[in-house]
């Protein structure tokens, strides 16, 4: 069976991990915003609409400057949830599923343990806040809708944790990195496989199916922000200075979760999936980006 997917987002990570992974059966096209206004709620039906042969939708765009995201609430919430909420209209009008990308950010962060879908979300800031508002709209506008909740992405695209942390160990004898927020770091790469892998499964899947819902598509293993920069470290052969400091040591003007770990048990449960533990995924994409770095 051919797959026939429609992509909101090109040169994001994610959405660059879908379009290089992407093999022989499935089609891809990726909407870049230079494509769609992600702001003009018509703009973006339309382009779901007038689509041709289209088997899935998937959103991997969003407006994810967390921090600017105080004071452009409006461009936020626009992007986060207005957006989202005309691709579901959209795909329940055309009866196309939807598989919505979202984020551990949902949550306050105050729960002891690991996040289950099930928990209610308590955003601390304006970027958690239109993220859940996106999944809200997304999951009450279309009965075929997957949200899925990513935490920690990291690839060898884009600027993520593993990027930052490599240059600042090349430019700087010492790193300071918060050694208090924990979460379930996770390759990009990993969650364009379970797209692409699952995607006939999910075009195929009606209206009740245990596919839809909220599904937290993360890694099976945790780590803090510290041991994470430690692994990457090691990996890329850098021995700078590390200092572990609490994340109150760097205030932004979003106030940051310390618990971002969720739970993948439904993962497991209903699609029999789990994702690369972190450490490996890790050596994989670190690995890349130095052979990137030596053919540029």
């Amino acid at each position: 069976m051919s797959l026939k997917i429609l992509q909101f987002g090109a040169s994001g990570q994610l959405a660059r991990e879908v379009l290089d992974r992407a093999g022989e059966g499935v089609s891809v096209t990726a909407l870049s915003r230079a494509d769609v206004d992600l702001t003009d709620p018509a703009a973006v039906e339309r382009a779901i609409l007038d689509a041709g042969e289209v088997d899935l939708v998937l959103n991997a765009a969003a407006y994810t400057a967390v921090d600017k995201a105080e004071s452009e609430p409006d461009l936020a919430y626009a992007v986060n949830a207005a957006a989202p909420r005309a691709m579901a209209r959209a795909c329940a009008r055309r009866g196309a599923p939807l598989v919505h990308i979202s984020t551990d950010m949902v949550f306050s962060g105050a729960k002891a343990g690991a996040y289950v879908e099930t928990d209610a979300p308590a955003p601390l800031h304006v970027y958690g806040a239109s993220k859940l508002l996106g999944e809200e709209a997304v999951l009450g506008e279309c009965d075929r809708a997957l949200v899925a909740r990513v935490t920690w992405l990291f690839s060898a695209y884009g600027q993520n944790f593993p990027q930052i942390m490599l240059k600042l160990a090349r430019t700087q004898p010492q790193v300071r990195v918060v050694e208090d927020q924990r979460g379930r770091p996770t390759a990009s790469g990993d969650v364009a496989a379970f797209v692409l892998g699952q995607g006939a499964r999910l075009a195929a899947a009606p209206a009740g199916a245990p596919e839809w819902g909220r599904l937290h598509l993360v890694g099976p293993d945790a780590a803090t922000r510290l041991e994470m920069a430690r692994e990457i470290f090691r990996l890329a052969g850098l021995h700078p200075k590390v200092e572990g400091v609490p994340t109150s040591a760097f205030p932004t003007p979003a106030r940051r979760a310390l618990n971002a770990e969720l739970d993948a048990t439904r993962l497991q449960q209903v699609f029999g999936v789990q994702l690369t533990p972190w450490r490996e995924a890790l050596a994989r994409v670190v690995a890349q980006m130095d052979t990137a770095g030596a053919a540029a």
